[in-house]
């Protein structure tokens, strides 16, 4: 039986808490999520944490395994990706290879297997919701299946699935 590990970019913000837009928008993803996670996770940037507090109330979601913090699904060079962000005048992976690909390397090494570990806590069918950021969403998806996904809009999000040993992506 398949893993699957939902990531989701947060709502709008205004530095790091959500705008009334951002509660709403939230809210209204969170009424259309299936629900029934194993645990939920969020990078432990308030506006994550925020934003995966109105998805589960918005889903009237039960959440097995509680919700946690998990700060390897955060950069600690935010200012090195922002700085890439600007070079490349574009926030897709690939944009972010041709400017700075050390920083894309060494955070899909981190990151990617930061969603491996997701997976692995997992029991057999089990499902995760991961709130972060975009580009680190994109970027783990990259170091776990060297798939290159579009950036993510605010509350879009990604469905990475483990089945026989390997990985493959889905919709939300």
């Amino acid at each position: 039986m398949a893993k699957s590990v939902e990531l989701r970019r947060h709502t709008a913000a205004d530095g790091d808490l959500l705008t009334p837009e951002g509660v709403r928008d939230a809210l209204d993803i969170g009424s259309s999520l299936a629900g029934g996670y194993d645990v939920a996770i969020s990078s432990g940037a308030q506006r994550a944490t925020q934003t995966l507090a109105c998805f589960l109330a918005g889903a009237g979601a039960k959440v097995d395994g509680g919700v946690v913090v998990d700060t390897r699904f955060r950069s600690d060079v935010e200012d090195r990706w922002k700085a890439a962000y600007k070079s490349a005048g574009a926030g897709d992976i690939a944009s972010f290879l041709r400017v700075d690909p050390d920083l894309v390397e060494k955070e899909s090494v981190l990151l990617g297997r930061a969603l491996k570990e997701c997976f692995d806590g997992l029991p057999e069918g089990g499902r995760a919701l991961v709130v972060g950021h975009s580009p680190m969403q994109e970027v783990a998806v990259y170091g776990l299946t060297s798939e290159v996904i579009e950036p993510l809009s605010k509350g879009a999000g990604v469905v990475v699935t483990e089945a026989d040993g390997g990985y493959g992506l889905g919709s939300t």
